[in-house]
Parts: structure tokens; C-alpha cells; sequence
């Protein structure tokens, strides 16, 4: 079982949330699509915070956004949409910077990499609890090596294959599959082995992810 590395660093983005909450509900993304970032190596973002979930857009210089993750302690979004799990209510934003301490994990997307650096692993089930959510997925390691005791020599943030989350939103419970979830191991309140039966996902809905650029998303925070 592995704890946390650190847990004091939480907090920023629920006050960034508070700040920026409109006196009165809207969720319109004020983007004109003459306005909309060049194509090219920008791919969409979904990450789970302390009290919140966060969507955007960002543009991907790395090979994966794994490694984009672990080589900057910030990313940058455009066209974001933050939305509170206590209430559902959004806060739409042209811009934000996002430090990588604010993040709990992050939904994987963009291209995979290099396929001639990808090395033989296995997938060890593995449940994690991160602030309020706790995820199901695989750990990848070296066929040989005990994965929790390599994971503190890894860097912050690696991913977790076949995933499903958990977690309370409008003050009812939540579950959807993820597919690959990058989780934060320096914020992760524990990880640990489990079995494949307690991994496994069951037969659950794929987890939203609203597009921020649509110009209604009443349908998405009425769900």
C-alpha cells in the first residue's frame, strides 16, 4: 500500500472556483470559431480536482500528454469550462493556467507516443482514493518488479490503464469508465493492490466530457 507524498498543496482551484462563480448561471463559452486556436497538436482536457472537474482544450508539444504532464508544473487550456462538484454550477473561461498541484488525475488524450520506446509491462489492478474520488484501473511495471515499490521513483504523474472512477457530484454518487486516467501520485491518498474482480469495470456509462466550445451545455449540467 502506498500513501501520500504530499497533501497540503490542494485547495487553490476550489478558490480559484469560488472567485469566479457568476452571480447568475451561465455556461455559453464567449468564443467566436474565427477565434478558435490553430489546429494541429491541441487536443482536448478533462482533469479532476479537489472540488471541481475541469475542461479544455491544450496544445500538446510532448510525445504524450503524460510527458507534457511531467515536464511542466503548469498547463496552459484555452476554452475551459470548470464545473463544481458540490452544485454542477460552471464557470466558463477563455484562459487558465493550471498547476500541476491542483490536478488529482487527468483524462488521457492525444496521440500515444513513440511505439518504438514502448517497453513489455504488466498491468497490476490497483485502487486508488485521491481527495474525493477513487479509481479502478492497472498500474503498468516492469513484468518482474513489485509495482508499488517502483512507483516513488516514477514521475508525478502516470497513468492507469482500462480505469473507472467514483465520486459524489450534486450530493449524488457517480460512476463512469475513463479508459487511461493519469493520477497525480504525489497528491493519491493511497494506492493499493486489489483484485481483478474489484477492478474490473462493471458495466457503467463512458464518464462525460463536455465539449466547452458548444455553444449550449444546459443538456451536460442537467445529466
Amino acid at each position: 500500500m502506498v500513501g501520500p507524498d504530499q497533501s497540503d498543496a490542494r485547495g487553490h482551484i476550489g478558490r480559484l472556483l469560488a472567485r469566479l462563480r457568476p452571480e447568475a448561471p451561465s455556461v455559453a463559452v464567449p468564443t467566436e470559431p474565427d477565434e478558435l486556436p490553430v489546429a494541429g497538436s491541441e487536443v482536448d482536457f478533462g482533469a479532476y480536482a479537489e472540488d471541481c472537474r475541469i475542461f479544455g482544450f491544450v496544445r500538446l508539444e510532448a510525445e504524450r500528454l503524460t510527458d507534457a504532464l511531467n515536464e511542466s508544473d503548469s498547463v496552459a487550456l484555452v476554452d475551459v469550462l470548470v464545473v463544481s462538484l458540490e452544485d454542477g454550477h460552471a464557470v466558463p473561461l477563455r484562459s487558465l493556467t493550471v498547476r500541476r498541484e491542483d490536478l488529482l488525475a487527468v483524462r488521457a488524450s492525444g496521440p500515444r507516443g513513440n511505439p518504438a520506446r514502448r517497453r513489455r509491462t504488466r498491468g497490476h489492478p490497483v485502487i486508488v482514493t485521491t481527495g474525493p474520488y477513487v479509481i479502478r484501473g492497472y498500474l503498468h511495471g516492469p513484468p518482474t518488479s513489485d509495482p508499488l515499490l517502483g512507483l516513488r521513483h516514477r514521475r508525478p504523474m502516470v497513468p492507469l490503464t482500462e480505469a473507472w472512477i467514483s465520486y459524489t457530484t450534486e450530493g449524488r454518487a457517480h460512476r463512469g469508465r475513463v479508459g487511461t486516467l493519469i493520477v497525480n501520485r504525489e497528491l493519491m491518498d493511497w494506492m493499493h493492490l486489489a483484485r481483478d474482480d474489484e477492478v474490473r469495470s462493471p458495466s457503467l456509462p463512458v464518464e462525460p466530457r463536455p465539449d466547452p466550445r458548444a455553444k449550449d451545455l444546459t443538456g451536460y449540467l442537467r445529466a
